[in-house]
């Protein structure tokens, strides 16, 4: 990249990087209280709603997890994606609605456990703390997936050093969440997500009409069997089996155990827009993975032959940034332009780590400083303890992803498993079936997250972990232990409360509730 190409890219990250602290000071003014500072004082319309969960959701893994994982070992991974779009469907159709209207029944909840909290009157606070320190652990491995994937994208596109780009992008994140709260975090991830879906058509699309060539011809070029790369029953060259793809699309059962998705939920200003929110999500949903997944394959081509590698800063997980770098700034030569699709890269980062770093921070300071360890402390304290734990949950992701390899995919396949199982099965039971009790939600939620601990991460099996012995993703495994354990200790405990079942009546119904 020319000295004056990279000129034109880097006043499109400042531009954009100005704008988003910029938001982050507006809102700044405006959040007086924890529930503006953690929902938004449940003022969102359906476009932002729509639009910040999705964009939240999907991170820096659907423009870099997911298409570097196709251009590695060909579209069988699709069914990641396949999984997901399915997960999202479901989310926001069976989900969306009723955990709205159950949160404001439930004594108006403001976070996911203190959900869990008064949705099964537990008094003890023992599934707010169980929640808490769930959320706390898995999240800090997933916002290292995120700001592993911003230092990726600064030391590829600017040649800066990882951890110099790792500290950049962490501050700006760390700065706009820390100012605004709930709702800089979704105004922005309102036009992160815009951008995002923009970069993801536009790109492949040009760069599919610059290859000169058969695609087919060029892919085996490439060193691939073109046949079975573009073959989504087989990946890496090798015939899909019944457990891998179930394995795959057991990924979209973590959408509903999922607290910086759900929250956006929770905030819907009435049911009018949140029925507006189901339209457009599925949309953007449905579109973000066909186009990312498209980036995979056409970049195999597109780049050739430049074949990218498996490890550090240059692995196959930087297929998209290097796809607009080449069309911007040698195909066709409109450097600012390639610099803004670079930030829709950087925005698909931004919006998750964020999310992730502003639910965690209302687990410590909400549910577990307020609601367990200070019941009198004043509203003012407890924002002032958010937003340093805001703060103190960021150095910790930021050590965790210190390392230039680390994987994204792999960092985000573990803290989704881990939320997913955890959190997943009980959302579901609590909201649709009525007998679940507070001995099945412990249960559920302890057996979920152990469960994916141990597969993922003891080696049981050879000095093999269960999950690479079997080829059984964690969550698939997790979901169903907790799913039974949940009935079980709910059928041998004493049953719900009356106040709890006719809550339960009153969310289960259409009655609108604001």
């Amino acid at each position: 990249m020319s000295g004056s190409t990279l000129v034109w890219v880097l006043l499109a990250f400042a531009a954009y990087m100005i704008f988003m602290l910029c938001i982050g000071a507006t809102f700044m003014k405006k959040t007086s209280s924890t529930e503006d500072f953690f929902l938004g004082g449940r003022g969102l319309n359906g476009w932002v709603a729509a639009l910040s969960a999705q964009a939240s959701d999907m991170s820096g893994w659907l423009l870099m997890g997911l298409p570097g994982a196709i251009y590695a070992m060909g579209t069988g991974q699709a069914w990641i994606a396949i999984g997901l779009f399915i997960g999202t469907v479901c989310n926001w159709i069976f989900i969306s609605g009723r955990l709205r209207r159950y949160t404001i029944v439930a004594n108006n909840s403001l976070t996911l456990p203190a959900y869990f909290e008064n949705r099964f009157k537990d008094e003890k606070k023992i599934l707010l703390t169980v929640s808490s320190v769930v959320i706390v652990v898995f999240f800090l491995v997933y916002t290292a997936s995120s700001l592993a994937a911003g230092g990726k994208l600064f030391n590829t596109v600017f040649g800066f050093d990882y951890r110099f780009s790792l500290t950049l992008g962490a501050a700006v994140i760390l700065a706009y969440t820390l100012m605004g709260g709930f709702m800089a975090v979704c105004v922005t991830d309102f036009i992160q997500g815009m951008l995002m879906l923009i970069g993801l058509l536009v790109v492949p699309i040009i760069a599919y009409a610059l290859i000169s060539g058969n695609l087919q011809d060029i892919l085996t070029s490439s060193g691939v069997n073109s046949a079975s790369f573009l073959n989504l029953m087989e990946n890496d060259g090798k015939p899909l089996g019944f457990i891998d793809i179930l394995s795959q699309l057991a990924w979209g059962l973590g959408y509903c155990g999922m607290p910086h998705i759900l929250t956006r939920f929770m905030a819907v200003k009435d049911e009018k827009e949140l029925k507006k929110s189901k339209k457009i999500a599925i949309v953007w949903v449905a579109l973000s993975l066909a186009f990312a997944c498209a980036i995979g394959v056409i970049g195999r081509a597109y780049l050739f032959p430049t074949i990218l590698g498996t490890e550090g800063t240059g692995s196959t997980e930087t297929v998209f940034i290097a796809m607009i770098t080449k069309v911007f700034t040698e195909d066709i030569r409109i450097p600012f332009i390639g610099g803004l699709f670079l930030c829709g890269i950087l925005a698909a980062i931004m919006s998750t780590a964020d999310s992730q770093l502003l639910v965690t921070a209302s687990s410590v300071a909400e549910d577990l400083y307020k609601n367990v360890m200070n019941p009198q402390v004043d509203q003012k304290k407890v924002l002032r303890i958010s937003r340093i734990t805001v703060a103190a949950i960021a150095i910790l992701a930021y050590i965790i992803a210190w390392d230039p390899n680390s994987s994204i995919m792999g960092l985000v396949s573990n803290a989704w498993a881990g939320l997913g199982a955890a959190f997943g099965p009980t959302v579901l039971m609590s909201l649709f079936w009525k007998r679940t009790n507070f001995a099945g939600a412990v249960a559920g939620i302890v057996s979920g997250g152990l469960t994916v601990i141990i597969w993922d991460y003891i080696p049981l099996v050879g000095g093999q972990t269960l999950g690479s012995a079997t080829g059984i993703y964690s969550l698939l495994v997790g979901f169903i232990i907790s799913i039974l354990l949940i009935v079980v200790f709910s059928l041998l405990t004493p049953p719900p409360t009356e106040e709890m079942l006719q809550e339960f009546e009153l969310a289960a119904s259409d009655k609108e509730l604001n």
